[in-house]
Order: C-alpha cells, then sequence, then structure tokens
C-alpha cells in the first residue's frame, strides 16, 4: 500500500498539474498551474484576481486537480478534490515560502498587480497505480490522509 512519503513524493514529482473549477453558470473550467503541496497535501499555486480560476473559486470554493506520472509507461495517477481559499497572516507567509522553494521565479511576479495565492486543501483523494497487476487504487478523505503513515 502506497505510504505517505511515497504519495508526497508522486504528487511533487508533478509543478504543473491540471486545476478544474466551476463557472457561475455551472460550466467547467480547466487550466494548468504550477503548484506547491505542503506535508498535509494543501496544494498552493499562484494566479491573478481576474483570471477565470480566481473569479470561480471566490464563487464556488470546490477545486479539483489531476496528477500523473511523466515517464514512459508509469501509469499512476492523483485524483484529488479539495476546497480552495486565499490564505492570510502566518498561512499565507507560510505557503507563499513553500511556493517560492518551488518556483524561485515567483518572487518575480509578486510585484504584478492582483496576483493573489489560492490554497486547497483535500477532501478526497484517489491514488491509482496501474503499473502492477492487479492495480493498486487506494482512496482517502481528509481524515484518512491525516492518518497515513
Amino acid at each position: 500500500m502506497i505510504t505517505r512519503a511515497a504519495l508526497l513524493e508522486f504528487m511533487r514529482s508533478n509543478r504543473y498539474v491540471v486545476e478544474s473549477s466551476v463557472h457561475a453558470d455551472g460550466g467547467p473550467q480547466g487550466a494548468m498551474v504550477g503548484v506547491a503541496i505542503s506535508d498535509d497535501f494543501e496544494i498552493v499555486f499562484d494566479t491573478l484576481e481576474t483570471s477565470r480560476k480566481a473569479q470561480n473559486l471566490r464563487l464556488n470554493p470546490r477545486i479539483a486537480f489531476v496528477f500523473r506520472g511523466f515517464m514512459p509507461h508509469d501509469e499512476r495517477t492523483v485524483q484529488y478534490e479539495g476546497v480552495a481559499d486565499e490564505p492570510t497572516e502566518a498561512d499565507r507567509a507560510r505557503l507563499v515560502d513553500l511556493y517560492l522553494s518551488v518556483f524561485p521565479d515567483g518572487r518575480e511576479r509578486q510585484t504584478w498587480a492582483g496576483l493573489i495565492y489560492v490554497r486547497a486543501k483535500p477532501a478526497w483523494l484517489r491514488y491509482s497505480d496501474y503499473d502492477h497487476d492487479p492495480p493498486e487504487i487506494v482512496e482517502f478523505d481528509r481524515a484518512g490522509l491525516i492518518k497515513l503513515k
């Protein structure tokens, strides 16, 4: 069974992932975003407050991501569903530091008007590894991720 360390390592190997949000009219919208991931499976990315994803998430904070293996024949994926917010104060400082440790060029973007940081907290996660027979498919809710060793 997947360990906490192995799951985080796999997710962190995906610096760019597909993010999905819901438009006010109910339609889905997706974008590629650069992400950093905390030890508690929080995902943080930067975006402009005028972006569709930021506007969507301010109206409906439900968010999803898809991670995948990038090496040939690496058939692992993570589906992640959570709730997004714009962290403040100590949480914001901690998550911005984490983000900048993965994307040092993000320092230059901090001068951009309207730049915000979005944090997703996991509600559900499915890890699938089709490199094994039978495949390993494991689902976690928030409590299950906390307990994962």
